[in-house]
């Protein structure tokens, strides 16, 4: 199974923010949208990625004034990305060893979605179980 059938299922809207924008912009954003994370973009382009984790380490560092500062001074650069075609596994490994929650896919040098670590368990879940209940089914039916 592969990241593109976890963007078949949730699809490829992507929540972005330009790199000019404040940091508190981006935090409205992320409130606003109840996301942890968003891809910082240049057209097409992903320059990095800003994040939950992005903002308490500069509020620790200054204080409120990393409110006033530009994304692009704050931001994750460069963000790790994959494609497409990564597997799901693949992905959550991947995610596990960078200690990231978050991960753009880019084909063809676009993104075309983002994949939370949220949505790669939630559909590792969902077809846990139901190869669970296809076995209880083949049990009982046996």
């Amino acid at each position: 199974m592969t990241i593109a059938a976890i963007l078949g299922g949730k699809g490829h809207e992507v929540v972005s923010i330009a790199a000019h924008h404040s940091v508190a912009e981006a935090v409205q954003l992320l409130a606003g949208r109840r996301i942890g994370a968003v891809p910082v973009m240049d057209g097409d382009a992903v320059l990095g990625i800003f994040s939950e984790r992005d903002v308490i380490h500069s509020l620790e560092r200054e204080g409120a004034t990393a409110l006033d500062r530009r994304v692009s001074e704050v931001m994750t650069s460069p963000a790790i990305t994959v494609s497409p075609e990564e597997s799901i596994l693949g992905a959550l490994a991947l995610m596990t060893r960078r200690r990231i929650r978050h991960l753009p896919v880019i084909q063809d040098g676009k993104c075309v979605g983002v994949v939370s670590i949220g949505d790669l368990v939630k559909h590792r879940i969902d077809r846990i179980e139901s190869e669970a209940e296809a076995m209880r089914i083949y049990i009982q039916s046996a």
